[in-house]
């Protein structure tokens, strides 16, 4: 995922680990030869249209409503078809009043009449408090869960691994992030839940408590579930 930042100087653009102490918790219980964090990719403010989501710091927060005010202004200003200026002038009230476009509540038909444009509010935003600045790691990972991403994990072997992915995505999807080949042969995914691999004080454990469950490939993967699919080569 793409993380766009604004305002936020301590942080580096570039490619960074995502460094969830979870994955730490699951090294010190599963021997491997490594440990592979979840990576993001972070980009200036000039590349935020590619952006999943926008990391902001308190004072950046007004430049982006204007920046989308600016945008509507000049929208209006062109004399936009009816159905589009109804939709426009929504919009600029809920920017005047310090709101971005994503919490402005349009329902799915009106954001279609505006559905060419590009707010930069409509995006999902994380708006950092001075004291998080501080913490670059853990505001990271806050703007991933935020911006709609989960991880799950892969145990054992060569490496204890978090891949990310959106919320929402089904086993069969998450396989695919692996590998084509184990999306295109997959038959089932043996699932266990981060809490459960915790509690029992390992994936053995977990095992023997019961814990472990197969799932069909609709099943929509849930953050840090320990996932191992079987799939036929």
């Amino acid at each position: 995922m793409k993380i766009a930042l604004f305002g936020i100087p301590d942080i580096k653009t570039g490619k960074h680990n995502l460094k969830d102490p979870r994955l730490d918790q699951a090294h010190a219980l599963v021997e491997a030869d490594k440990e592979t964090q979840a990576q993001v990719d972070v980009i200036g403010p000039d590349e935020w249209l590619d952006a999943d989501v926008i990391l902001a710091s308190r004072e950046s927060k007004a430049d982006l409503i204007l920046k989308d005010l600016e945008f509507v202004e000049t929208r209006l200003g062109r004399d936009p078809q009816p159905e589009e200026r109804i939709v426009l002038e929504k919009i600029q009230a809920r920017l005047e009043s310090e709101q971005f476009v994503r919490e402005a509540g349009l329902p799915a038909a009106e954001l279609q009449a505006v559905a060419a444009h590009s707010f930069c509010t409509a995006k999902p935003i994380v708006v950092a408090a001075a004291e998080e600045l501080r913490q670059p790691e853990t505001l990271l990972l806050r703007a991933f869960a935020e911006g709609g991403y989960i991880c799950f994990l892969t145990v054992g072997g060569k490496e204890n691994r978090a891949w990310p992915i959106r919320q929402g995505t089904t086993a069969w999807e998450a396989a695919g992030s692996i590998h084509s080949d184990m999306q295109k042969g997959f038959i089932r995914a043996e699932i266990m839940s981060f809490a459960d691999f915790i509690a029992a004080g390992g994936e053995t454990q977990a095992k023997r408590a019961g814990k472990l469950r197969l799932e069909t490939k609709q099943y929509l993967v849930r953050d840090y579930d320990l996932v191992n699919f079987r799939f036929n080569k």
